[in-house]
């Protein structure tokens, strides 16, 4: 693969160095779509030559899949026709999904280069709320009433189907413009040609409402098989579809955000290597320093426990221990029902069955990993460490591992859900953040236990 991409660039190359533009065209235009997209990432400095020698259909289909700081990148240097010529040619919802990433007069420089009809539709649809099904939908989709019959349809089809984003689905509408229910077009196309619409019909109809989150859209997708879904409003009037393109390029973008967010950072606007320096310091930076400020909360638990301490510096061996533990168990928990609500299968009204769940499983992986602690403390018992007293010192260490690990468990799963609750990201209850915030009170419930367990003997 790359030997094959490294000669098509040589190619490129030697061809625009040649000047020759008409072999340079016939050669890019022989190539698969994500062929181009390779070369624009090889060779950005000629993306918008690439963009420009293209004829305009293969052009806005290479466009389209750019991410966009290599589309706003290309813009700028196309010439003032081919502007034009692309944005009025993109589809609705790859145009939409370009101008909302545009600042302001940028986007007012593409609206007014589009026709008046066009502009309205593009004006209508970055109305709607950032990040909601309206933004991802396309008003270009056939429709035909229940009362039409099959041939009747197809004939339909035919006259308005070529300007339509997919035909595999047609959709039934009332004289209101109200969706009644969606066919699909294999079903229309083995029927007679005198059966009526209506009986087609199954009544098991699936829509997206245009003010839906997008994350809405990807699981309803996930959970049926189909390649379009139709956006209804409140009156459940038509008012575009939604095809499972956009959506796989959204569930995309979800999960890498949710990603860099897992690892306590600041989801990046852009590709890693497109990003600035002083970018990447701003993104990371203020996670890192709120992550720092708790470890200092780290030292003062510590440091009120000194007394203790210095009666009894063994304690302090086993710090490590108890804070990985349930610094590990909170992610781990933390990690599981953020992907589970990522993926629909959980909600905020389940909070308290994952709360009983946590509480099981926190014990018994707390009463595994106590038992090691206990083995491990006597194992070096029979070596001579810890004299008389290894018995309470291995009850300390198991009994702060049962707690720090339920607790982990605990906060690691409930976090995702204050979160939601609050109408944050859950991906924000990172695994260093949940990590950090149960080595504090980690190290509490360790110091606590050893003071009852110890007190008397080794305090």
């Amino acid at each position: 693969m790359e030997n094959n991409l490294d000669a098509l660039v040589e190619e490129i190359e030697l061809l625009i160095a040649e000047g020759d533009k008409e072999r340079l065209q016939e050669y890019l235009d022989n190539l698969n779509i994500s062929e181009v997209e390779d070369l624009i990432d090889e060779l950005p400095e000629y993306g918008a030559i690439f963009i420009e020698t293209l004829s305009i259909n293969r052009a806005v289909n290479v466009f389209r899949i750019l991410d966009f700081p290599t589309q706003e990148r290309i813009i700028k240097r196309l010439s003032g026709p081919k502007i034009t010529e692309l944005i009025n040619e993109l589809p609705p919802d790859d145009r939409t999904a370009f101008f909302s990433e545009l600042h302001g007069d940028a986007v007012k420089k593409m609206i007014i280069l589009m026709p008046p009809e066009d502009r309205k539709e593009a004006l209508t649809l970055l109305g709607y709320p950032e990040d909601s099904v309206g933004r991802l939908m396309t008003p270009d989709y056939v429709t035909v009433k229940q009362n039409f019959t099959v041939a009747q349809a197809l004939d339909h089809i035919r006259k308005y189907g070529k300007d339509s984003e997919t035909i595999d689905v047609i959709y039934v509408i009332d004289e209101h413009g109200v969706l009644l229910d969606d066919i699909r077009i294999r079903e229309i196309l083995l029927a007679k040609p005198d059966t009526p619409i209506a009986e087609l019909m199954d009544n098991r109809l699936i829509s997206l409402n245009a003010f839906d989150p997008q994350e809405e859209a990807i699981n309803i997708f996930r959970m049926n098989n189909r390649v379009a879904l139709p956006v209804i409003d409140k009156q459940g009037i038509m008012l575009g579809i939604v095809t499972v393109d956009d959506v796989l390029w959204i569930a995309n973008e979800e999960y890498t955000e949710d990603i860099q967010r897992m690892g306590g950072s600041e989801a990046l606007d852009e590709p890693y290597l497109d990003v600035s320096i002083w970018h990447l310091v701003k993104k990371r930076a203020p996670w890192l320093v709120v992550l720092f400020l708790g470890q200092f909360f780290t030292a003062t638990v510590i440091e009120g426990y000194e007394l203790q301490l210095k009666a009894a510096v063994v304690l302090m061996t086993f710090v490590p221990l108890i804070t990985s533990s349930g610094g590990n168990t909170g992610s781990q928990a933390s990690a599981l029902i953020i992907q589970a609500m990522a993926m629909g299968e959980v909600t905020l009204a389940d909070w308290f069955r994952v709360f009983k769940r946590e509480v099981i499983s926190g014990l018994i992986l707390g009463i595994i990993l106590g038992i090691l602690g206990l083995l491990r403390i006597f194992g070096y018992h029979l070596f001579g460490q810890y004299g008389d007293t290894w018995f309470l010192l291995s009850l300390v260490v198991g009994c702060s591992l049962i707690g720090v690990i339920l607790w982990g468990s605990l906060v690691g799963a409930m976090l995702p859900f204050i979160l939601r609750k609050l109408g944050a990201d859950p991906a924000t209850s990172s695994a260093p953040f949940v990590a950090t915030l149960v080595d504090v009170t980690g190290l509490v419930i360790y110091f606590t236990v050893a003071n009852i367990i110890l007190s008397g003997t080794l305090l």
